[in-house]
C-alpha cells in the first residue's frame, strides 16, 4: 500500500474547514501528474483528483471522488477521509492506461465530460465548460455511467428545477443566488434553465454511447425535459420604452444599447465587433464570430450607419467598436448592470439585453415586414423559430379576415380620451 502523502492544509477536518469556499479546488501532488484536490464549496467539500500523463502535454483528466468527511463521519464509500481520498485517487489513477492515457474500469459521469469537451465542435464552448465544471461535475461527474438508473438523472433534474438561480459570482466567494418568489414564470424559467443543464449531460452521455464506450443509453434517454417550459418571451419594447431605456443607459455602455436597438445583433455578436467589420460604403456590419457559428451580414438603416460612424471613426482597424471604458472587450454578464440601473432610472419593467434584439425583430414584424426576411436579418436557421417569436404581431390574413368579419356587438362606449402620440426626439 503507497505511503500517505501529508498536507497540512488538507489533512485534518478542523483545517479544511478554515479554507476559503471558492470554485477551484485546493490541490497537492502525490505523483507527477498524479493530483488529489478537495474543493471547498459554500455547503460542502468534496474529494476531487486529476491525472495528467508525464511528458504528454495534455489536458488534466477530472474526476470528482467522495465527499469529504468535513460534518460527518467517513463511511469508506460515499464520504471518506483524507487517507481514504488517497487511495481512491490512487485507484483511480491505476484505472488509466499509463502507455496512452486512455481509461479502463470504471467510466464516470466525470469521464463521459471530459471526452465530450475534447471533441466539442460548437461555438460556445466556454459557456457550456462553465455550465459542466459549475454544476454538471460536482454532483453527477462521480456516477458510473454503467450505473446510472433513470431515477438518478431524474431526481438530479429536479434538484436543478428547485434550486434557486444562480447569480454572477466574484472569484474564490460564496455562490451569490436570487431568490425569487415561487410563482408560475418563476417556476417556469428555473425548469427552462434545467432542461438546457440536462442537454449538456445527455450530449456527452450520448456521445459516450456512440463511442461504444458504454453499452445502452436507457438510463438518460427516458429522462424527458420539463414540458412547456420554453415558452417564448414576448417582451419587447415600443418605440417610446426604447428611446426612455437609451436615454437612461450610462454614456458608456450607451452605445451597445442603441447597436443591439439599430440592428437585432446579440451581446456577444457586439462585444467582439472590431472596426474592419463595419463597411460604409455597403451599409453593413460583418459579424464574423455567431451562435449558429455562421457569418452574417447586419444592414444598416440611416440611423444605424451614423452610430457606427461615429464608435469607428479615427480607429485602427483592429480596434474595438465598443469598448469598455478601459478599452477592453465587455465580457460575460458586464451588461446585466448597467441595463438594470436603466430600467429603473426609466421607470422600466426588468429588461434583459436579450429584449432588445426582440424588439429589432418585433419592430420588423409591426410593419409587415415578411417572416422570411425576418429571420435572414436576425440570423435564425430556421423560420420557425421566428414564427415562434413574431408571427403573431406580423400583419396575417387571418387576423385582417377576423377583424373585418367580426364587426363588434355595440356593447362598450366610446372612450372621450384622447390618444397622445409621443413625440419624436432629434
Amino acid at each position: 500500500m503507497a505511503r500517505v502523502v501529508q498536507d497540512t492544509k488538507l489533512a485534518k477536518r478542523e483545517h479544511r474547514l478554515r479554507l476559503e469556499a471558492r470554485k477551484k479546488p485546493y490541490w497537492m501532488t502525490l505523483n507527477e501528474g498524479e493530483h488529489l484536490g478537495y474543493y471547498r464549496g459554500a455547503r460542502v467539500g468534496k474529494w476531487v483528483a486529476r491525472y495528467r500523463r508525464a511528458g504528454a502535454g495534455a489536458n488534466y483528466q477530472e474526476t470528482t471522488i467522495a465527499e469529504a468527511d468535513d460534518s460527518a463521519d467517513a463511511d469508506g464509500t460515499v464520504i471518506l477521509n483524507f487517507k481514504q481520498a488517497q487511495e481512491a485517487a490512487r485507484g483511480w489513477f491505476l484505472s488509466l492506461e499509463k502507455n496512452a492515457g486512455r481509461r479502463r474500469g470504471a467510466y464516470t459521469v466525470s469521464d463521459a465530460l471530459d471526452d465530450y469537451l475534447h471533441g466539442f465542435q460548437g461555438k460556445d464552448v466556454a459557456n457550456t465548460r462553465r455550465r459542466i465544471e459549475a454544476i454538471v461535475r460536482p454532483q453527477m461527474g462521480h456516477h458510473e455511467v454503467a450505473a446510472l438508473t433513470t431515477q438518478i438523472v431524474h431526481d438530479w433534474l429536479i434538484g436543478l428545477a428547485s434550486a434557486p438561480a444562480r447569480l454572477r459570482t466574484a472569484k474564490g466567494a460564496s455562490q451569490n443566488v436570487r431568490m425569487t418568489a415561487d410563482t408560475d414564470e418563476a417556476r417556469r424559467s428555473r425548469r427552462s434553465s434545467a432542461n438546457r443543464i440536462l442537454t449538456i449531460l445527455k450530449a456527452a452521455l450520448n456521445r459516450a454511447y456512440r463511442d461504444g464506450t458504454v453499452g445502452a443509453d436507457d438510463a438518460w434517454r427516458r429522462v424527458k425535459p420539463f414540458a412547456k417550459a420554453d415558452a417564448p418571451r414576448l417582451r419587447y419594447l415600443t418605440d417610446d420604452e426604447a428611446r426612455r431605456l437609451t436615454n437612461a443607459t450610462d454614456r458608456a455602455f450607451r452605445p451597445i444599447v442603441q447597436a443591439a436597438l439599430l440592428t437585432g445583433a446579440r451581446y456577444s455578436e457586439l462585444a467582439r465587433l472590431e472596426v474592419r467589420d463595419f463597411d460604409r460604403q455597403s451599409q453593413t456590419v460583418w459579424l464574423r464570430e455567431t451562435k449558429a457559428g455562421t457569418p452574417r451580414a447586419v444592414y444598416l438603416e440611416g440611423e444605424g450607419v451614423e452610430l457606427f460612424e461615429q464608435a469607428t471613426v479615427g480607429k485602427e482597424a483592429d480596434a474595438l467598436v465598443f469598448p469598455r471604458p478601459d478599452g477592453k472587450k465587455w465580457g460575460p454578464s458586464h451588461q446585466a448592470r448597467p441595463l438594470a440601473a436603466a430600467c429603473v432610472a426609466a421607470k422600466l419593467a426588468p429588461t434583459g439585453f436579450h429584449d432588445l434584439r426582440r424588439t429589432y425583430g418585433a419592430r420588423l414584424a409591426l410593419r409587415g415586414v415578411p417572416i422570411a426576411v425576418i429571420a435572414e436579418a436576425l440570423g435564425h436557421a430556421d423560420e420557425r423559430i421566428t414564427r415562434r417569436h413574431y408571427a403573431h404581431l406580423s400583419k396575417s390574413y387571418v387576423a385582417d379576415t377576423v377583424r373585418t368579419a367580426v364587426a363588434g356587438l355595440g356593447i362598450v362606449e366610446a372612450s372621450n380620451v384622447a390618444r397622445l402620440e409621443p413625440a419624436r426626439q432629434p
